[in-house]
């Protein structure tokens, strides 16, 4: 089977996947509901898979790595603990509605967009330079653009943002598990990614990888299976961003994928990608984890159609309808529904 649509889910997994998966089913229950052997096997699969993704990641404790159902909710969470209602934020050209609708959500938030020419990263890091200025509240940026397979330059970026004293926020949805993501290294206040991609878990799983420091606001409060006596959320993670019954098993496939991810090592993984020849009569191969997205440093040749970002697909809007969308304030009249209706397809994360 020849399957191309792996930058919205990678299909063809690692046989350990589905049989972690089972034997989750098959003898595990919930962590921290109970002291019977099934509840602490869950226990300790979960830490292990936090373990796992912070040595991959480069996170100071596994404790930063929360499980989340997607890079949406680590997104969500992220974006809602730093950004409030009258903020000025900075974006890239080239983010996911997964970030425009919640900022959009929020209501008055003052969007600078940085644009720039395809693969051309020193105008990207310019325009970075100028935008991440005073009265910045954040900077979230895509490492990988679904759409282009644009690989923007996020070392430099992270830079400015440290330089600056700005947290960043960076969706690594297309980039996690095929190229180098360093929370330490960039810095970053939080990074999000989902478990059905390059990291070859089931739907439903992600990360968001939480910076030291970090006073993450949960999205939604309820049982942890500690301080059940006290009515506010843990002030600890990962508890205070986990409520409710966890996702056990896609856990446990989750861990299975981080593990051949490991085991394989990204540069092995990169190096398939590149030498795997185009199919006949296209520019390009967008097969394997991630679709393509993230499998060319940012200069080289795109790995998707070139050109300006097209309303028609999923991805990117043109620059003016995002600004409009996301200063919109709530109510009727200001909403563009026309590029609403157009981006209904194609556009999952």
């Amino acid at each position: 089977m020849i399957y191309f649509d792996s930058a919205a889910t990678t299909l063809q997994k690692p046989a350990s996947v589905p049989a972690a998966v089972a034997d989750a089913i098959d003898t595990m229950t919930t962590p921290g509901r109970g002291d019977h052997p099934a509840a602490r096997m869950a226990a300790d699969l979960m830490l292990r898979c936090r373990m796992e993704a912070a040595e991959l990641f480069d996170v100071p404790t596994p404790e930063n790595v929360i499980l989340t159902s997607n890079a949406t909710h680590g997104l969500n969470i992220a974006i809602r603990s730093l950004v409030s209602p009258g903020d000025t934020v900075v974006i890239s050209g080239y983010e996911h509605n997964a970030v425009t609708r919640p900022l959009r959500d929020i209501g008055r938030v003052s969007c600078r967009i940085v644009n720039g020419r395809l693969f051309d990263p020193r105008q990207m890091i310019e325009g970075f330079r100028r935008a991440v200025d005073g009265g910045v509240k954040a900077v979230i940026c895509t490492h990988t653009s679904n759409v282009f397979g644009y690989t923007l330059p996020m070392d430099e970026i992270a830079g400015i943002c440290r330089e600056r004293g700005v947290p960043l926020i960076v969706d690594a949805s297309q980039s996690a598990g095929i190229q180098p993501v360093s929370l330490r290294r960039w810095g970053a206040a939080y990074t999000a990614m989902p478990g059905h991609k390059g990291l070859y878990g089931p739907q439903g799983t992600g990360l968001l990888l939480c910076g030291e420091g970090q006073t993450a606001r949960p999205l939604l409060a309820g049982g942890t299976g500690s301080l059940s006596l006290q009515q506010e959320m843990p002030d600890f993670l990962p508890d205070r961003l986990e409520a409710g019954t966890q996702n056990v098993h896609g856990a446990a496939g989750l861990l299975a994928g981080l593990r051949f991810v490991r085991a394989q090592g990204l540069e092995k993984i990169r190096r398939q990608r590149a030498e795997r020849p185009p199919p006949a009569g296209s520019a390009g191969n967008p097969g394997g984890p991630s679709g393509g997205a993230g499998r060319r440093r940012a200069g080289g040749p795109s790995l998707r159609s070139p050109g300006p970002p097209d309303r028609r697909h999923g991805g990117n809007w043109y620059p003016a309808v995002l600004r409009l969308y996301l200063q919109h304030a709530g109510g009727g009249g200001n909403r563009p529904a026309n590029a609403l209706k157009s981006r209904r397809r194609g556009n999952a994360h």
